[in-house]
């Protein structure tokens, strides 16, 4: 219960999460600080010099340091300068006897968290302490939710061992850092937003809005509206001024999915924007300046629509500054088991499921399917069946209908046609193969994808670690040459893979 009332009385951080340095010349002052502090939760360490001070912050982590200002040697200054260099998140309270309005304006721009006199009470000390902890819980919060932003739509969050991919992301890596347009092409489901979420992500941007609008999701008659924004009865339904996404993601990034849906009277308008770097919101005939990098997207054929004249010309090579080809996934097929992975270990976390692993049969369907929704259908069909298992086997009997074991040899034998037309010798050569030939090539990618640790390929397998050892062993036997490739093939390709 006291713990509960701590907490509760300290708003809505916890002090034992936090670690405090409490640094002054006069010992017992130190310990009533440090004890006043305990009381309430925080832990604390207690330094009786400055010198022992500038030790303890070069060597160890403290998340607030409460130091007199005036010490031998070392004083409260230089520590605040010390910590500022060596623990850049870590809030730094100064004491002082002597205080005096320049000197604590001085340590404020110096980055000093507050300024308090002597003598101290203990609400005013924890109160203080409260207010650095909460700042640094902040700080914490933003740092997590960038790392997960990075994680996502950094280079790091893409997968993908193919060659193709690596060219795609070695491009956007480039782009990213600049402020140019850029045209992202593909087929429906091959990543397209997630690119452009990437690029943004990546920018110097980063700080800013990205803005998304999809102008095939959008009545025509409103495209304008959502793209400029409109006044109060600008048309019927108008019963407020509005802002649109160009105004709206000022300073950001703009990005327009299937821009190849959007009217030509829109095009007009939009290549005016790109142009000035003004919108006009409908209804009104004030300029606004804005400052946006457009990133667009679109399945559409725009070559193609340009000499058919359903499309311009003019915005198209605006457009097309710089062009990502997103390659769909029957043109990447060693893509999918790593993917097949990546889902599988997602959704089992989202669902709370046991760990569950999937069957030879069921790894040589996905990788014989023609995928015609790319890596969104591959994901949903890895979802569906996360979500159906019930034996804690991704077996046939958990397919989705598209995939399921009563498809007729005809049925496959015409996949298997596709695939051969479309993709590489050494991918296609495993489709209509044994099963050993397929768990073969599934051993060897894992291995590469594991960068060789036999022990973290195992369990990504589903398989005991003597079971690896001994298929490893057998395929030596088969072909002696079988390891060494595969061993030189991870040295090379292993800092590209993602699982």
């Amino acid at each position: 219960m006291e713990s509960h009332n701590q907490e509760k009385a300290n708003g809505s951080v916890r002090p034992s999460d936090f670690r405090c340095l409490i640094v002054d010349n006069e010992s017992a002052h130190a310990r009533a600080m440090s004890e006043s502090l305990e009381k309430v939760g925080y832990k604390c360490d207690v330094v009786t010099a400055g010198p022992d001070a500038s030790r303890q912050i070069e060597r160890e982590n403290f998340d607030i340091i409460v130091t007199d200002m005036v010490m031998n040697e070392v004083d409260g200054m230089q520590l605040l300068a010390i910590a500022r260099q060596r623990l850049p998140e870590c809030e730094v309270v100064l004491v002082t006897g002597h205080a005096s309005v320049p000197l604590a304006v001085e340590a404020m721009q110096k980055g000093a968290f507050n300024f308090l006199e002597k003598p101290i009470t203990p609400a005013r000390l924890r109160a203080i302490v409260e207010k650095a902890a909460e700042a640094v819980s902040l700080r914490r919060t933003n740092t997590e939710l960038r790392q997960r932003l990075d994680e996502r739509f950094g280079f790091e969050g893409f997968v993908f061992t193919s060659a193709v991919m690596r060219t795609v992301i070695d491009r956007v890596r480039r782009i990213a850092a600049t402020d140019a347009t850029v045209l992202i092409t593909g087929e429906s489901g091959t990543g397209k937003e997630m690119i452009a979420q990437a690029i943004h992500q990546n920018s110097p941007r980063r700080g800013k809005r990205i803005v998304a609008l999809n102008t095939r999701a959008v009545s025509e008659h409103l495209v304008e509206s959502e793209l400029f924004g409109h006044t109060k009865g600008s048309f019927t339904d108008a019963i407020s001024d509005r802002i649109g996404a160009f105004e709206y993601a000022n300073g950001g990034t703009l990005f327009l999915d299937e821009v190849g849906d959007m009217p030509i009277s829109t095009q007009i308008k939009l290549l005016r924007v790109l142009e000035d770097h003004k919108i006009t919101r409908v209804g009104d005939n004030r300029p606004i300046k804005v400052n946006v990098r457009l990133i667009s997207a679109t399945n559409r054929p725009l070559e193609r629509m340009v000499s058919e004249g359903t499309f311009r010309n003019d915005l198209y090579f605006r457009l097309k500054v710089i062009t990502i080809e997103l390659p769909s996934l029957r043109d990447r097929r060693e893509d999918i088991v790593p993917l097949m992975d990546h889902f599988r270990k997602m959704f089992l976390r989202r669902y709370d499921k046991p760990i569950s692993y999937f069957t030879p049969g069921v790894v040589k369907r996905f990788y014989s399917y023609d995928w015609p929704g790319n890596v969104r259908q591959l994901r949903n069909f890895v979802e569906t069946m996360v979500v159906l298992d019930t034996d804690c086997i991704l077996g046939e009997d958990d397919l989705p209908p598209e995939l399921h074991s009563n498809s007729s040899g005809q049925e496959i034998e015409e996949s298997v046609k596709k695939m051969d037309a479309n993709s590489s010798p050494g991918e296609s050569a495993l489709v209509g193969k044994s099963l050993d030939s397929i768990e073969k090539w599934a051993i060897g990618e894992t291995l590469r994808l594991t960068g060789g640790n036999r022990e973290e390929a195992a369990k990504v397998l589903g398989i005991g670690a003597r079971t690896l050892y001994r298929r490893l062993d057998q395929y030596r036997k088969e072909d002696a040459s079988w390891n060494d490739d595969f061993f030189n093939r991870s040295l090379d390709d292993n800092s590209e893979s993602r699982l």
